[in-house]
């Protein structure tokens, strides 16, 4: 049987599905099912849609694609569970003010998703108090994964007390610590080990520090916390090579045995690729569509488009790529993904 805080606590590996267009910017459903078997195939615990690398943008009213794509997420998981003989994690992304989240996190639930992922984005100027009132209302609806969001994609600081009170709500599962930053990372597992909430999953999201955040020790005190899991936009692309670092560092935690200096050097490379991808040079703005040109250059996306015209790789981007697969090539799964491609499609 399946339960989602057993699910949640053991650690998963979980890509932040990109959304599939064509050169119409039209929705690209061959590609997105494509892309979705490549998740499940290569080893994820589970896939969060209609977060931000499936773009928030679906749910404005020109494009109106939080439906379609949450609905064909959920297709291509039940069929993966009945094809692997195992449950994948369901998470679908939950924004805006708190009628429209309530909104989304009931459509999700109809549907079969197991969680809410939960931005504040669109609450930049509310209270603390405000901020937890409108977690409660979501949370009535469906589980929540609470969301740390860097500030230079739309998120806001949030200090250790709002972080207390976020884990006294019962219906919290677990949360994503995404700030890009040390000091704020830190708040959020001190915040959840004073609060004694063991029943809480920790997850990174720091896709700047994937591997040392799954190989450190959190200890406040007598209170040992770990992070054991990831909800990542750059576990989006190279996900087999990302599914097995992921099994190794989860290893190394749970027997406590010394960390390889190969593994430190795995964890710079792998940031260092996580530069290119981001777009860490220009503040994240090719984000979204350095992620598709890894993903376009194996097959699994037809091009780089954005919904937004405006979005798309800045200058020089193209070649830190380039840069990265030629330094790093045993990080990539170009191979597993030509062997499958075409099953994927069909």
């Amino acid at each position: 049987m399946f339960h989602l805080n057993e699910c949640l606590l053991a650690g998963q590996a979980i890509p932040a599905c990109p959304l599939a267009l064509d050169a119409s910017r039209n929705f690209d459903e061959r590609h997105q099912r494509a892309l979705l078997r490549y998740y499940t195939a290569a080893g994820a615990g589970g896939v969060a849609v209609g977060v931000h690398t499936t773009q928030f943008a679906i749910r404005d009213p020109q494009h109106r694609l939080f439906k379609p794509i949450t609905e064909l997420a959920i297709e291509e998981l039940k069929d993966a569970d009945e094809r692997q003989g195992r449950r994948h994690l369901r998470i679908g992304g939950v924004c805006g003010m708190t009628a429209q989240a309530t909104q989304e996190a009931a459509w999700l639930a109809s549907l079969g998703y197991d969680a809410a992922l939960l931005s504040l984005g669109a609450l930049r100027e509310a209270s603390e108090a405000e901020l937890i009132e409108h977690v409660r209302g979501v949370a009535e609806t469906l589980p929540v994964i609470g969301f740390y969001l860097q500030p230079a994609v739309g998120g806001r600081l949030l200090p250790v007390s709002f972080w207390r009170k976020l884990a006294r709500i019962p219906q919290v599962v677990a949360v994503k610590i995404a700030p890009f930053n040390r000091y704020q990372t830190l708040d959020v597992v001190r915040a959840f080990a004073q609060e004694n909430r063991d029943d809480v999953a920790l997850y990174t999201g720091n896709d700047d520090s994937i591997l040392m955040d799954l190989l450190t020790p959190y200890r406040f005190g007598q209170v040992e916390k770990r992070i054991v899991g990831g909800l990542l936009g750059h576990w989006s692309v190279w996900t087999r090579s990302a599914v097995a670092l992921h099994h190794r560092c989860r290893n190394l935690s749970q027997t406590n045995e010394p960390i390889p200096q190969e593994l430190l050097r795995l964890a710079v490379e792998v940031t260092d690729c996580n530069a290119a991808f981001f777009d860490a040079a220009n503040g994240f703005s090719g984000c979204i569509a350095g992620l598709h040109e890894v993903l376009c250059r194996q097959g699994l996306l037809r091009g780089t488009w954005c919904l937004d015209e405006q979005e798309g790789l800045s200058p020089g981007q193209k070649e830190e790529i380039d840069r990265v697969y030629a330094a790093y090539p045993h990080l990539n799964d170009d191979a597993f993904v030509a062997e499958h491609l075409d099953a994927w499609l069909s």
